[in-house]
């Protein structure tokens, strides 16, 4: 039994919820002190068991075996809906390849509660987790997602983020995909619920100036329609490159960012940069002629 648990407000619990830890002979957490806590305050008396990344692959033929020998098992999450960000999808993936009967409690999510109070559009949307702590690896992957939009993806994105990284976050995502609506939802369902509307520029600024605190959840708009076409951004990208680099480390810049294939990218720059020099060598051309008309017969001499 997979039971979603709240994500900061305890009335959010629900009565199903209760019931199937009540009723479970183990209760799976990644936190055994976080599910202790909420199986306090509803003065439940359930057994604990950890369940987590480090040890998860090691644990599932034995939880399959106890299982399969009638025990009944809920997973729970710290917050929110198991398996969304937390483990437990190889035992779920495990349990229905051996025909072991699955089941869910919906409840609290933070992904969804945050779309629902962004005002961004609410579908499509694509959630992905956290984004990976270090710079360039982030930009790697907010690039990746910005060449899926290219190819048509067009859909509002949500992220889980940690409140020391949130304005760098920001700032990448302003710098890789461009202009675009966002909105910060921080502290979901608990006393100090704070959602910030801005664009991506505006709340990097605002978050690098005053530091966050608590959960925080990153929505982001989809591209505008009206958004420039990717060769004219990527031939934009390539001239604001090309203007402080080699034309190699100018491609490779460019296609970092925009996760295009180097070779492609560096096909086009070789293509600006070659219309580049042929015009400025027309110019030079231009200037070196004589602006007036040729004489067709040689000046009178004086006498």
């Amino acid at each position: 039994m997979l039971v979603s648990t709240p994500i900061g407000n305890l009335g959010d619990m629900t009565p199903r919820a209760l019931e199937a830890l009540r009723e479970a002979d183990v209760v799976l957490a990644e936190d055994t002190r976080s599910a202790q806590r909420l199986l306090a305050h509803f003065a439940l008396s359930a057994r604990l068991e950890s369940l987590h990344d480090h040890n998860e692959e090691a644990r599932v033929p034995g939880l399959l075996a106890r299982l399969a020998h009638g025990e009944r098992m809920a997973l729970v999450s710290d917050a929110g809906a198991p398996l969304v960000s937390d483990p437990g999808f190889r035992l779920v993936r495990a349990a229905i390849a051996a025909g072991v009967a699955v089941s869910a409690l919906p409840g609290a999510n933070a992904a969804l509660t945050a779309l629902l109070l962004s005002g961004l559009p609410p579908q499509p949307f694509l959630f992905l987790g956290f984004l990976p702590p270090r710079a360039a690896a982030r930009r790697a992957a907010l690039a990746r997602v910005r060449a899926a939009e290219r190819a048509g993806l067009a859909a509002t994105l949500l992220f889980y983020e940690a409140p020391h990284r949130l304005a760098a976050t920001l700032a990448d995502a302003a710098t890789v995909l461009g202009p675009r609506a966002a909105a910060v939802a921080r502290e979901l369902t608990k006393r100090f619920e704070e959602v910030r509307r801005a664009d991506l520029a505006s709340l990097a600024a605002d978050y690098a100036q005053a530091p966050p605190r608590g959960e925080i959840t990153l929505v982001i708009g989809p591209p505008e329609e009206s958004a420039a076409a990717p060769g004219a951004e990527l031939d934009t990208r390539l001239r604001a490159a090309l203007a402080g680099h080699s034309l190699k480390d100018a491609a490779a810049l460019v296609a970092g960012e925009t996760g295009l294939p180097r070779r492609a990218v560096y096909a086009r720059a070789l293509a600006l940069g070659a219309a580049q020099t042929s015009s400025a060598a027309s110019s030079e051309s231009s200037r070196s002629r004589p602006s007036g008309k040729a004489r067709s017969t040689p000046p009178a001499r004086s006498r």
